[in-house]
């Protein structure tokens, strides 16, 4: 079935204005996000429950249209005029939502996305595992993308992304490459990491980790001679640690706490904040696990790690309230978006 006529109107429309996301909702405009802010498309007549059905339908290949009645919900991806746009139907008071998510062609460098060159230090780390942490649509993806290609511009390895939908398309350079999406080439994501060891594999890169299987997995993998990136929707490095942990049963958690103290590279957690002369302008808390850290991490102390970030930036960490007051300082975001973001309000006003 041909992609539907109406919905690559509205596609074309976030590519002209720059805009990072589509909302589809019945009995409402469409809605586009551009820099941060939603922009409704009042232009537009509201779609009825059937046309948002029919505008889901269009692009779900038919043997994964069961998967949406089953779940009432899909993720896939769609190319339209060369551009990749990453997929979720959902199901919300009985009808038909869609959210569109434009995933950029080029792969940008840490430069590009003003991100800092610590992050250079975890892509040459021949073991480990480094997560990046955030809310829902702030470029935890595209930051993993760009750790990528640094090792697959850099180095020969063996790489393996594990996705639902793939996003970025990776172009090998000296590295090796497989792009694995779920339920398109593998069941889940516990199933395609289980097989990595099988296939001869450096670095493997986990879009999600969303349950026992693959965490389980991504620790054993990373503690097994792997490179292993991956994201999680948490607030910050110890909120990870103790999620990490939390998702094992009790009587296995004391050892994963050794585990993850012995396999654990570093933690960040990033924010887009609007800027003020436009745009969107990142905030970031970094993590590296010294022997401070991995003590903490084995003992069940994780409530003192931000401490350990707050007094070790000498050793390369950075504390998120630190960096939004001085991006406030500079003049490239206001007090109160960088104040909606801290991690502590008291830390935050003090490094004013």
């Amino acid at each position: 079935m041909a992609a539907d006529k109406r919905l690559e109107e509205l596609l074309a429309v976030v590519i002209a204005q720059n805009g990072s996301d589509l909302h589809i909702t019945a009995g409402q405009p469409p809605v586009i996000r551009v820099s941060g802010s939603l922009i409704p498309l009042t232009q537009y007549t509201p779609f009825d429950a059937q046309a948002t059905e029919d505008i889901l339908r269009s692009i779900v290949v038919q043997n994964r249209w069961s998967t949406f009645e089953n779940n009432q919900a899909i993720d896939l991806s769609y190319a339209f005029q060369g551009t990749r746009f990453r997929v979720n139907g959902y199901r919300a008071q009985g009808t038909v939502s869609l959210a569109l998510r434009l995933i950029q062609e080029k792969i940008r460098t840490f430069a590009e996305l003003n991100l800092p060159e610590a992050l250079e230090a975890f892509t040459q780390r021949a073991q480990g595992f480094f997560i990046v942490v955030g809310p829902v649509g702030h470029g935890k993806s595209t930051t993993l993308a760009a750790m990528i290609d640094q090792i697959n511009q850099t180095v020969a390895k063996h790489i393996v992304t594990i996705e639902d939908p793939v996003e970025y398309l990776f172009k090998p350079a000296r590295s090796i490459i497989h792009q694995r999406e779920v339920y398109v080439d593998t069941p889940s994501f516990g199933a395609a990491l289980q097989s990595t060891f099988r296939e001869d594999v450096d670095v493997i890169m986990v879009g999600e980790m969303r349950d026992y299987e693959t965490i389980s997995s991504a620790v054993t993998a990373a503690e097994t001679g792997h490179l292993v990136l991956s994201t999680l929707h948490t607030n910050n490095a110890a909120q990870t640690i103790d999620r990490i942990i939390d998702m094992f049963p009790a009587e296995q958690q004391d050892q994963v706490r050794v585990q993850l103290a012995g396999s654990l590279a570093g933690i960040f957690s990033q924010r887009l904040l609007p800027r003020v002369s436009g745009g969107l302008v990142p905030a970031y808390e970094l993590l590296i696990n010294n022997n401070a850290v991995s003590t903490l991490i084995r003992d069940g102390m994780t409530h003192e790690v931000g401490t350990v970030i707050q007094t070790s930036s000498q050793e390369g960490m950075i504390d998120m309230d630190r960096m939004l007051a001085d991006l406030v300082r500079r003049g490239e975001v206001t007090v109160e978006h960088a104040y909606e973001h801290a991690m502590d309000p008291k830390t935050f006003q003090h490094y004013l």
